[in-house]
């Protein structure tokens, strides 16, 4: 178990952290509405999460500070002179027998930062009189707020509608004006249309397949739905290319500029190898 106190300008705030042995964390932090300082604040934490464990019926606890004087009180190697910490240390004494075994451990601050964090924020908040608060739930979260937000609108044309009618009939939408045909023709001379697919080109020669709204869906649910593990294998992508027909373009039978610009360069390395080995014969 650990806990933590704070008193701020605002007002004073206690958390305590149980966590069991199967690994489960029981949160509990309060605000204090009475003079405290910060060692009665500790040990009011540390109160808050014995009486914790006391309800989840636990036998052995382990207790964490980072306040050396409270650990060092409540292990009864140091005495308490302060009349005001007198009741709170005999109070933690009464609470421990309730244990079969229990045992202070003190802990640098750096190491109980959680519990830090909520009595920080219990005393920076304020107390909204007879409201009720929930128990506050802190959600792990790996993607964006806006991730898978954006819904698509029916019966809506997808955003190549246009530069796929111009190559397949060389119609422009109605009331198109003068700029934007000729916008549709700029875009346009940087795709192909085969058959009934609409193909992006990139500067590298490769083609890129346009998809629609519902198309996207289903690739993005095989790659990312884990249907062949964490990475797809080459059937996998194979399945994917033949069902939506993606043809690979990078080969060099299609890149016949790339390809004589390899040829000459390993020419090129072929003749420096050759000079270089007759340098080698000459020297031996």
């Amino acid at each position: 178990m650990f806990f933590d106190g704070a008193v701020k300008a605002k007002g004073v705030g206690i958390g305590a952290i149980f966590i069991s042995p199967t690994g489960q964390h029981y949160l509990a932090t309060a605000r204090l509405r009475f003079l405290c300082t910060n060692n009665t604040a500790e040990y009011e934490a540390c109160i808050m999460g014995m009486n914790l464990a006391i309800d989840q019926d636990v036998e052995e606890l382990l207790i964490m500070g980072d306040l050396d004087l409270i650990i060092r009180q409540a292990q009864g190697e140091w005495e308490t002179r302060d009349v005001k910490l007198i009741p709170y240390r005999q109070h933690v004494e009464d609470l421990g027998r309730r244990f079969k075994s229990i045992e202070f451990r003190y802990i640098p601050r750096c190491h109980n930062k959680l519990d830090d964090a909520l009595a920080t924020l219990a005393s920076m908040l304020p107390y909204p009189g007879n409201a009720h608060i929930d128990p506050l739930e802190i959600q792990i979260r790996e993607r964006h707020g806006y991730y898978n937000t954006i819904e698509a609108e029916p019966n809506v044309q997808p955003w190549y509608h246009d530069i796929k009618r111009f190559l397949k009939t060389k119609e422009y939408p109605e009331q198109a004006s003068g700029y934007q045909k000729r916008t549709i023709r700029w875009h346009a001379s940087g795709f192909l249309l085969s058959g009934d697919v609409l193909y992006k080109r990139t500067p590298n020669l490769n083609l890129l397949r346009c998809v629609d709204t519902e198309e996207v869906g289903k690739i993005m649910y095989k790659v990312y739905a884990g249907v062949c593990g964490p990475h797809m294998n080459s059937h996998l992508m194979g399945e994917i290319c033949e069902q939506f027909k993606i043809t690979h373009r990078n080969s060099t039978p299609y890149r016949p500029k790339d390809s004589g610009v390899v040829e000459a360069a390993i020419q090129e390395h072929q003749k420096d190898f050759e000079k270089d080995d007759s340098k080698f014969q000459a020297v031996a």
